[in-house]
């Protein structure tokens, strides 16, 4: 296999390793903490949580911006 494919197949790879880690996460904070669903209003730790589940999404976007680059 050629180098330049190679890398290019890592580079697939390592994002959609990147992206499932953080929805797994996520996921993982939003229905076993229950931070994802409301019981009738959000309560700071929902607000926390969704402001937190931006912020990273943001950095995570900008990360793989970055990297794609080519």
């Amino acid at each position: 296999m050629e180098d330049d494919t190679r890398g290019f197949l890592i580079l697939i790879v390592n994002t959609i390793s990147i992206v499932l880690l953080w929805m797994m996460a996520n996921c993982y904070l939003g229905i076993y903490f229950g931070l994802g669903f409301f019981e009738g209003s959000p309560t700071w730790k929902n607000i926390v949580y969704y402001i937190c589940l931006i912020v990273t999404f943001y950095f995570l976007v900008k990360h793989l911006k970055k990297r794609w680059k080519l």
